[in-house]
């Protein structure tokens, strides 16, 4: 079995291009973790370029941070020539549930393209099984995370990402819970954006699975408890792709704090 520090030797090793349609508050941000990560980012809002270009990816992210309708048709069009080429597609519903426009927004990805993976915090993950859990802007506060983290992905049939005091992965089947730490993370905007982008680069190299998800996730809260003596959020974010670039994979390993449960 590959272990989690196997999984970013191969991100390094093949460079996986991750097309991403992403919100343009952080695009930068994913663009810059895609490269520290060891992939190569590819940015689209056009449908033509976004359509061409998913063609040639390993994978691509959605993102519905800052959707709006245009953006939205071309989401749902490289989603779908993603399908039909059989590239992995990681949807982030970023605010869902805050808002009618965003749920049906992601009601229309997920109707409309067949996604692999969904990154998102307790309230977006509460909110896309129907519950009316607390969602504030792009943060959330709910209950009974592990229960719909697994719900959600034996719904559709996906693996689901939670992000929060502690990171849940499952597969429906398979579940862990991921203990690396956070500390400053939620201080930077744009670092749940930020995480989609690893998840697509470690998903586009290793394959779709509650494995390499969680790989993806621990290895980017491992960089974040690297980065903790920072002075204050700016230096942090800097120290954070940092430590995401200079991460060894056996180190990595050493320090993974995760249980199937």
């Amino acid at each position: 079995m590959i272990t989690t520090g196997g999984m970013l030797k191969k991100v390094r090793e093949m460079k996986p291009l991750v097309c991403q349609i992403t919100n343009n508050v952080t695009i930068n941000d994913c663009a810059n973790v895609t490269l520290c990560t060891g992939g190569s980012p590819v940015m689209s809002d056009s449908m033509a370029d976004a359509i061409e270009m998913v063609g040639m990816a390993s994978a691509l992210v959605l993102n519905i941070g800052t959707v709006n309708d245009d953006t939205l048709g071309i989401m749902i069009s490289a989603g779908k020539v993603a399908n039909e080429c059989k590239i992995p597609v990681i949807l982030d519903p970023v605010g869902v549930g805050a808002t009618g426009y965003r749920s049906r927004a992601a009601e229309g990805i997920l109707k409309e393209v067949k996604v692999d993976v969904i990154k998102g915090n307790a309230g977006e993950i509460a909110s896309l099984l129907g519950h009316k859990g607390k969602v504030r802007g792009v943060d959330s506060d709910t209950s009974s995370e592990v229960s719909d983290c697994r719900r959600l992905a034996r719904k559709l049939g996906i693996v689901v990402g939670m992000s929060g005091e502690i990171d849940y992965v499952s597969d429906g089947k398979t579940t862990y819970a991921l203990h690396n730490g956070k500390d400053m993370m939620d201080m930077v905007s744009g670092t749940g954006c930020m995480l989609s982008s690893v998840i697509g680069c470690f998903v586009g190299a290793n394959g779709v699975s509650a494995e390499s998800v969680a790989a993806a996730i621990s290895s980017f809260t491992v960089a974040g408890e690297l980065a903790n003596d920072s002075k204050g959020p700016a230096s942090y974010k800097i120290n954070l792709m940092d430590s995401l670039f200079s991460l060894v994979p056996e180190y990595l390993n050493s320090r993974l704090k995760v249980e199937e449960i």
